[in-house]
C-alpha cells in the first residue's frame, strides 16, 4: 500500500460521504388503555405450547441480552481502549525514534523497521501540514476510543480517516517536520471475541430452545389427550386406550380423570339397574290390577281406578325408557337423516300430519336406539299439544340441529326449564287429560347430552314449541 501526498488529497469532513440515516417518521399516537390490552391480547398465541415457548424464550432472550449488554460495557468496552492505546503507544515511539535521525532517509529507514515490530504501516510527507477542519472520518467505537487514546499519549494535531481502506484505518500526524501517515490494521483495533460471544450466545440459546420445544411438546401433547379424552366421555363415547401420561402433575390428572370416569359409569350403571329392576317389579301388580278391574264391572269408582292404574302404567313405561336411556349402548356411526326418516314415518303411520325435511345423509357417532327414543319422545310431545309437526335436519360444520316444531300453544319461557324436570306437569289449561307423566322432554334431554349435546326450547315459526336438538359431530 503505498502512502503519500495522494492520501492527503482525500476529501475530509462532510465531502467523504459518509452514510446517512434516515429519521423514521413519528407513528400514531397510542390508543387508549382497553384497545391497547387487546391489542396485546389478539398478539398473544392461544395454543399452551406456543405460550409455553413465549415463557421460555422471553427469560432466555431477556438473559442473553443483559449478559451482552454487561460484555459489551465491561469487556468490551475495555478491551477497545486499550488496542487502541497499545496503537497510540507504538505511534508514540516511532514519533519519539524520529528525533533521532539526522535526515529523511534515516527516518525511511527508521520507519521500515518499525513496521515490521509493531504491524503498522508508515508513511513520511516531509514539509507537508494538515489541512484544517474535521479530525476525524468515520464515527464509531473503535475510532472514539483511538482518537482519545492518540490525544493523550501523542498530544499532537491527528487526523483519522476510517473509510481509507476496508482493512486499515489511515492517521495523519502533524509533525514538525511534515506529516506521519500510519495505516492501522483494523484487526490490531479489533478483536473477534465479541462476535464468538455473540454466536456462542445465539447458538446456545438456539440448542436450549429446541430441547425445551421437543420436551413442551411432548407435555402439551399429553394435556391434549387428556382434553381429548374428556371431551369424548362428556359425548358419551368410550376412551378405552387413554393411560396417563406426561409429568406427574399431568399423570395425577388423568388418573383423577380415570377414577371419575368409573365411578360415574357405575353411579349410571347402579341407577339403571335400579330404575329397571322397580320398574319390572311395578309392572307384574300392575297388570294383575288391571285384570281385576276387567271383572268388577262398569260403574263410576272402577273407572276411577282404570284411569289410576293406566296413569301408573305410563308412569312404570316412563322409569323403564328413562332406563333404557342410560344403558349400555356405544355409539356407533349413524345415519341421523334416516333415523328422523323413520321416526317421521312411524308418527305418520299413527295418524300425525308431519312434515320432514333432511339432508340425503348426514352420518356422526349415535346410539341408534336413545336417539330413536329421543326423537320419539320430541315428536310424541309435538303430536300432544299440536295438530301439525314439522321435522328439519340442518347439518352444521361442528354439530347438527334438528328442529321440531309444532303448532300448539306452546310453553312460556318462565316454564322452559322447568319441564325438564322430572314428572314436572304445566298447568291444566296447556295439560290435556291424556298428557304424559312428566318424563319425555327429561328422557330427551338426558339421552342428548349423553351424546355431548343438548336440548332448548324456543318459540315456532309456526306458532307453537320449538325444540332445538344440538348434536356434536
Amino acid at each position: 500500500m503505498a502512502l503519500g501526498k495522494d492520501l492527503l488529497s482525500r476529501p475530509i469532513g462532510a465531502a467523504a460521504g459518509l452514510p446517512r440515516r434516515d429519521v423514521a417518521a413519528p407513528g400514531p399516537a397510542p390508543a387508549a388503555g382497553d384497545r391497547r390490552r387487546a391489542w396485546w391480547k389478539r398478539l398473544l398465541p392461544r395454543s399452551l405450547y406456543a405460550r409455553s415457548l413465549i415463557i421460555i424464550i422471553l427469560p432466555l432472550v431477556l438473559a442473553e441480552l443483559i449478559g451482552t449488554a454487561v460484555f459489551y460495557d465491561r469487556v468490551w468496552d475495555t478491551v477497545i481502549r486499550r488496542l487502541a492505546a497499545s496503537v497510540a503507544t507504538d505511534i508514540a515511539f516511532a514519533i519519539d525514534a524520529m528525533a533521532y535521525a539526522d535526515n529523511d532517509d534515516q527516518i525511511f529507514s527508521l520507519l521500515a523497521h518499525a513496521r515490521q515490530v509493531t504491524d503498522l504501516t508508515f508513511g513520511f510527507l516531509p514539509g507537508e501540514k494538515l489541512p484544517r477542519g474535521l479530525r476525524q472520518l468515520g464515527h464509531g467505537q473503535v475510532e472514539d476510543e483511538l482518537a482519545t487514546a492518540l490525544g493523550h499519549v501523542v498530544a499532537r494535531p491527528f487526523q483519522i480517516d476510517a473509510e481509507f481502506d476496508p482493512r486499515d484505518i489511515l492517521i495523519s500526524i502533524q509533525l514538525d517536520n511534515g506529516i506521519l501517515q500510519v495505516a492501522a490494521p483494523r484487526k490490531r483495533l479489533y478483536t473477534p471475541t465479541g462476535y464468538i460471544f455473540v454466536l456462542w450466545m445465539a447458538g446456545s440459546g438456539m440448542v436450549l430452545l429446541a430441547i425445551a420445544s421437543l420436551f413442551m411438546r411432548s407435555q402439551v401433547r399429553a394435556i391434549g389427550r387428556l382434553a381429548a379424552a374428556a371431551d369424548s366421555f362428556g359425548k358419551g363415547r368410550d376412551v378405552p386406550n387413554f393411560r396417563p401420561e406426561g409429568a406427574s402433575e399431568v399423570r395425577q390428572a388423568a388418573s383423577a380423570f380415570l377414577k371419575m370416569r368409573e365411578r360415574l359409569q357405575r353411579q349410571l350403571t347402579q341407577r339403571t339397574e335400579m330404575l329397571a329392576g322397580v320398574s319390572h317389579d311395578l309392572r307384574t301388580p300392575l297388570t294383575r290390577m288391571r285384570i281385576a278391574l276387567e271383572f268388577l264391572g262398569d260403574n263410576a269408582a272402577v273407572a276411577e281406578l282404570q284411569h289410576d292404574v293406566g296413569v301408573m302404567q305410563r308412569m312404570v313405561e316412563g322409569y323403564l325408557d328413562f332406563a333404557r336411556g342410560e344403558g349400555g349402548e356405544e355409539p356407533e356411526p349413524t345415519d341421523l337423516a334416516a333415523l328422523v326418516e323413520d321416526a317421521g314415518a312411524v308418527a305418520r303411520r299413527e295418524g300425525a300430519e308431519i312434515v320432514v325435511d333432511t339432508p340425503e345423509q348426514c352420518v356422526l357417532p349415535l346410539r341408534p336406539d336413545a336417539i330413536h327414543r329421543c326423537l320419539a319422545n320430541l315428536i310424541g310431545n309435538a303430536r300432544r299439544y299440536g295438530r301439525r309437526v314439522w321435522l328439519t335436519v340442518t347439518p352444521l360444520t361442528d354439530n347438527v340441529m334438528v328442529l321440531v316444531d309444532d303448532d300448539g300453544p306452546g310453553v312460556a319461557p318462565a316454564d322452559r326449564e322447568n319441564v325438564f324436570r322430572p314428572f314436572f306437569r304445566l298447568d291444566p289449561a296447556r295439560s290435556p287429560a291424556n298428557a304424559g307423566v312428566g318424563l319425555g322432554l327429561t328422557i330427551a334431554r338426558d339421552i342428548a347430552r349423553a351424546h355431548g349435546g343438548d336440548l332448548r326450547l324456543e318459540d315456532s315459526p309456526h306458532g307453537g314449541l320449538r325444540v332445538r336438538l344440538v348434536l356434536p359431530r
